[in-house]
């Protein structure tokens, strides 16, 4: 029995390199046929490319499966996502002519927790701003953080116990710090097995010295943190966002920020991108990053080699470990 027609569906064929080492393609090579021609942006299915192929790859980029891209894919089985979300590209005409989703969310989630981790623990001791003054006044003695600085016995709230959410709770534990959960999904003794308590959104905003965002963007998100529950974040807490710009009321943040009651460390905003004049730009105690806490770079292979230990999977056992139901999607970022 030979093996399976395999397609690549990506923003350019150039990323191809970027997600699989030569490892994982040589590896992807043995378990498919795959085609030479990657379907992008611009040419999203290639003449008489499509006709036979059961196993699609896909990425940032990828044309959107709907009815009429099906149709040109009548041999389709199986959709392998080396991304994180897969909302762009899946459609539910896939589910109902029963081909299979699997998403590379969990290998993405990792950088995004490692980030958070990282702007955790550099908020906690208000490095970023230090650096900052260093840099402007190159004067030691003014540069030092004011107050009371550092990671030890702070409170760290966890908004939304994603798979990053619970990545950044699993990396938290060594460190001397205390955890709070916010999930409207899970029960307290859900929390206390991810070593957390379970609290309402209003507990934790008046009792966190970081709120950390890992919920997904979804009609009862938007917004989450409007001007009331900014209100209620302790004098001087830091929120970090690295989840969706939506979730946060850009215009009452930067209240807060222009108060200088607040800081922030946000990798999303709501505009993204932000027009050059926008006021975040200038508001104090605010990082700006440009959304590079996702997979880049060398971190991008991570998602290939997941995409093929999935095909595998699925070829060899006929399971999916990270298969994506069309129900997950309304919880789902």
């Amino acid at each position: 029995m030979s093996a399976p027609r395999a397609m690549i569906a990506l923003e350019d064929a150039g990323l191809v390199g970027e997600l699989f080492d030569e490892g994982s393609l040589a590896r992807l090579e043995r378990l498919v046929r795959l085609d030479a021609r990657v379907a992008t942006r611009s040419d999203p299915l290639p003449a008489g490319a499509t006709a036979d192929t059961e196993i699609l790859i896909t990425g940032w980029g990828a044309p959107l499966l709907d009815a009429a891209a099906l149709d040109a894919l009548p041999r389709l089985r199986a959709v392998f996502h080396a991304a994180g979300s897969v909302k762009r590209v899946v459609s539910p005409a896939l589910w109902h002519r029963g081909i299979r989703v699997s998403s590379c969310a969990a290998a993405n989630a990792v950088p995004v927790a490692e980030y958070t981790l990282a702007m955790v623990l550099l908020s906690a001791k208000n490095t970023l701003e230090a650096a900052a003054r260093y840099h402007r006044t190159r004067d030691m003695g003014l540069a030092r953080p004011p107050g009371a600085v550092g990671a030890y016995g702070i409170t760290v709230g966890i908004v939304g116990a994603s798979r990053i959410g619970r990545r950044v709770l699993e990396l938290l534990r060594p460190f001397d710090v205390d955890t709070l959960l916010y999930d409207p999904s899970l029960s307290p003794a859900d929390a206390a097995r991810l070593g957390t308590t379970l609290v309402s959104l209003p507990d934790l905003l008046r009792t966190a010295d970081i709120v950390s965002l890992h919920a997904p963007s979804l009609p009862q998100t938007y917004r989450m943190l409007g001007p009331a529950e900014l209100a209620l974040m302790r004098t001087g807490a830091t929120l970090i966002n690295t989840a969706r710009g939506a979730l946060v009321d850009t215009d009452a943040l930067v209240a807060e920020l222009t108060a200088g009651r607040l800081r922030a460390v946000l990798d999303v905003t709501d505009p993204e991108p932000l027009p050059a004049g926008h006021p975040l730009f200038d508001a104090p105690g605010v990082t700006l990053t440009p959304h590079i806490a996702g997979s880049l770079g060398n971190e991008l292979r991570r998602m290939g080699r997941q995409s093929v230990d999935e095909i595998e999977r699925f070829l060899t056992l006929g399971s999916l470990e990270f298969e994506v139901h069309h129900r997950d999607l309304a919880t789902i970022a």
